[in-house]
């Protein structure tokens, strides 16, 4: 007669349901009894078992420098489990994109951001509006400059035209970045 399900549990350090389910997949046997003969079940189990993978509760180690000591991975107790730092790095980038992702989310609902090619569109159209504006000053005001000057208003009109022209050319030159 052997011990119980859940005593073997305790023994192994794993969870009664665990032990059921090693039993139906056959990787142990119970005596006839429904016991567990724990030194024959300890072989089964290391003979029939997997060993952990990466990110089970098995595997998870926690590194301790201990003091002197340079905690580089491969030197006694401090080292990390192979592929541990990479896990654990890729919990932190999830966390931040999530984080970085809420903050979006909540700028959007507290109306703080702008859809941008939408602000893209706007910008364009109000440089449209200036420079028309800019296009037709000459038309309206070189009648009444040439009359205060006492010359030709044809001449004036060219004159400032040109003159604008040549200021909007050299603003169409830059370029804004909007990104």
């Amino acid at each position: 007669m052997g011990i119980s399900i859940r005593a073997y549990a305790r023994h192994r350090g794993v969870t009664d349901t665990a032990v059921h389910k090693a039993i139906r997949a056959g990787r142990i046997t119970p005596e006839a009894d429904g016991t567990i003969d724990a030194d024959r079940a300890d072989r089964e189990w290391a003979r029939n078992s997997d060993m952990p993978k990466s990110g089970t509760r098995a595997k998870a180690v926690k590194a301790a420098v201990p003091e002197g000591g340079s905690g580089v991975a491969g030197e006694g107790p401090a080292a990390l489990p192979a592929g541990g730092a990479s896990l654990l790095q890729a919990r932190t980038v999830n966390e931040v994109v999530k984080a970085q992702t809420n903050k979006v989310r909540l700028a959007r609902l507290k109306g703080e951001l702008v859809d941008r090619p939408q602000a893209i569109a706007h910008v364009f159209k109000l440089a449209r509006s200036e420079r028309d504006a800019w296009l037709n000053w000459p038309a309206r005001i070189s009648a009444q400059m040439a009359a205060k000057l006492n010359i030709d208003p044809h001449t004036m009109h060219v004159a400032l035209e040109a003159a604008v022209r040549e200021h909007l050319q050299e603003l169409g030159e830059l370029r804004p970045r909007v990104d």
